[in-house]
């Protein structure tokens, strides 16, 4: 649910969804290329959908963001139109579309630069006037776009801060949403510089996000964004999710499942399954266990190994942690000893939450690419952990003294007993 309370996602459901327009209606229901395998891919949302598909999401159990070209405005117009024109083809979009189970709100505009809010803002307010309940979808540049004079820029602001802060103030959105794709050009975290700019994305617009109450919903990369970049891998894409839920995130979604000229992607060009879309079903489904019982948390903070991916971030201990000791597999045959605060220890991040009883959560993401890393975490007062399932959520007692694996990319969902 979205704390700011003006639209309703069901608690029990996390949106995870292909970023993209969806498949034409006639070939909708097509078991490769279409809303069927969008479903047995594990994803819990379909966007951005035609309006005529909404009865097949409701059979497939998906729900929906529709994507109407009857709205008719392209994204230049946002500048110009007047709050009464878009009255007007809002209330028009909506009567037409109707209603549904599945339809859960309707696309709006992607990648906007300052110069829209107004007009944004208007069809924000729009939608909740004809639509309550119901979601208006924007989703932002990331902060690696060009800021600057209006006329030489992306953002058309002087920040990444400055454009989330003015989104927020004149579109009174009811999430935040943004992409971003550091994690392949940075070639998988090899460009520490690269990788920096992700990590401090995801904290700024977490920041912003919670001094707002407002929810955030994260776009990563899921097929081979420049023939320069790495390609997607199971543990790229388990970086990605983990560190979204770790920060806080509560949507995550794929850019793209089935359209681009976009190598790796999950659906090829010759509409058949990729490997990327294997490993996209095996994180789908462990975000769609973990992203449920992350709804029920309040995020509290978000700390860093020694040293951190970025200057200046936070580094443990924490309020539920107080330390993790991390260790590399043992390289060199011999038994592998945990090390803390050293050059030489595995990259961890540590997002920390709290339950509405006051239980302590923490969601621990292992940062190398590379490498498995055998993780000793420490709770506060040095109480008991548990770790939930990524399979079917169930919890189980952490041994302190074995401590527990995590392959490359891979997170894991603690709470203090």
């Amino acid at each position: 649910m979205n704390p700011a309370g003006d639209f309703d996602f069901p608690a029990n459901v996390f949106p995870v969804f292909p970023w993209g327009k969806g498949p034409d209606p006639k070939v909708a229901n097509d078991p490769v290329r279409g809303l069927p395998s969008v479903a047995e891919c594990g994803f819990t949302l379909a966007g951005f959908i035609h309006p005529e598909s909404l009865p097949l999401c409701e059979k497939l159990g998906l729900k929906a963001i529709v994507h109407p070209g009857l709205l008719g405005v392209a994204k230049k117009e946002w500048k110009t139109l007047s709050s009464e024109i878009i009255d007007q083809r809002i209330q028009h979009m909506i009567e037409v579309i109707g209603d549904s189970p599945a339809l859960v709100g309707y696309y709006l505009v992607d990648e906007p630069g300052a110069s829209m809010f107004p007009g944004l803002g208007a069809a924000v307010a729009t939608v909740r006037k004809y639509a309550p309940g119901k979601l208006a979808y924007i989703n932002l540049f990331p902060g690696y776009a060009t800021i600057g004079a209006p006329d030489k820029s992306q953002l058309e602001t002087e920040s990444f801060a400055e454009y989330l802060e003015r989104y927020v103030s004149e579109v009174k959105p009811q999430f935040i949403s943004y992409d971003d794709y550091m994690v392949q050009y940075s070639q998988d975290q090899r460009l520490k510089d690269r990788a920096a700019v992700y990590y401090r994305d995801l904290l700024d617009v977490r920041r912003v996000a919670l001094e707002h109450g407002l929810p955030f919903w994260n776009i990563c990369s899921s097929n081979q964004i420049r023939s320069f970049t790495t390609i997607p891998s199971p543990a790229n894409l388990a970086l990605q999710a983990y560190t979204t839920l770790a920060a806080g995130g509560r949507g995550l979604s794929w850019y793209t499942y089935d359209i681009g000229g976009y190598g790796y992607r999950p659906i090829d060009k010759a509409g058949r399954r990729t490997a990327t879309w294997q490993y996209l079903h095996m994180i789908n489904r462990q975000v769609r266990v973990l992203g449920p019982l992350c709804n029920r948390l309040s995020s509290r903070g978000v700390l860093f190994s020694s040293p951190a991916p970025l200057p200046d971030a936070p580094t443990l201990p924490g309020h539920v942690l107080q330390e993790v000791k991390a260790s590399f597999s043992g390289i060199d045959g011999d038994k592998p000893k945990a090390k803390t605060g050293t050059s030489s220890s595995p990259p961890f991040m540590v997002g920390e939450f709290v339950d509405d009883a006051g239980v302590l959560h923490a969601m621990l993401v292992n940062l190398s690419l590379e490498s498995s890393v055998l993780f000793h975490p420490v709770a506060v007062r040095e109480r008991p952990l548990s770790w939930a399932s990524p399979v079917d959520g169930s919890w189980s007692p952490i041994d302190a003294k074995a401590g527990i694996w995590l392959t490359a990319g891979q997170g894991i969902l603690l709470r203090v007993e």
